[in-house]
């Protein structure tokens, strides 16, 4: 398989920028490009933000507090199936000893 970085054209807020990126990391490049892409324009057509630097900044905020959620989410989900599994070795542990 061929590792090496690739150029992938992205389009943001009608700006063309080359990524080189590993090809089997375009696909997710790609999308968070048009991610990035719809909030900026989300942002600068509710005409609450000015300026290309502020929009690009709060859509980066807004896109790293979501990441942020997703993590504390996760590891919620991590520490709650960690203790289910544990609970349910332990179970399967009595059931065995007491056969």
């Amino acid at each position: 398989m061929n590792d090496k970085p690739q150029p992938v054209s992205l389009t943001i807020m009608g700006k063309e920028y080359k990524i080189a990126c590993a090809v089997d990391g375009q696909n997710d490049l790609i999308q968070s490009a048009q991610q990035l892409d719809r909030q900026m324009r989300q942002m600068r057509d509710s005409g609450k933000v000015a300026g290309a630097d502020r929009i690009a900044v709060m859509a980066a905020l807004n896109l790293a507090h979501e990441l942020q959620l997703m993590k504390s989410q996760n590891a919620t989900l991590n520490q709650s199936l960690s203790e289910c599994l544990a609970k349910m070795t332990h179970k399967i542990e009595n059931v065995l000893e007491n056969q």
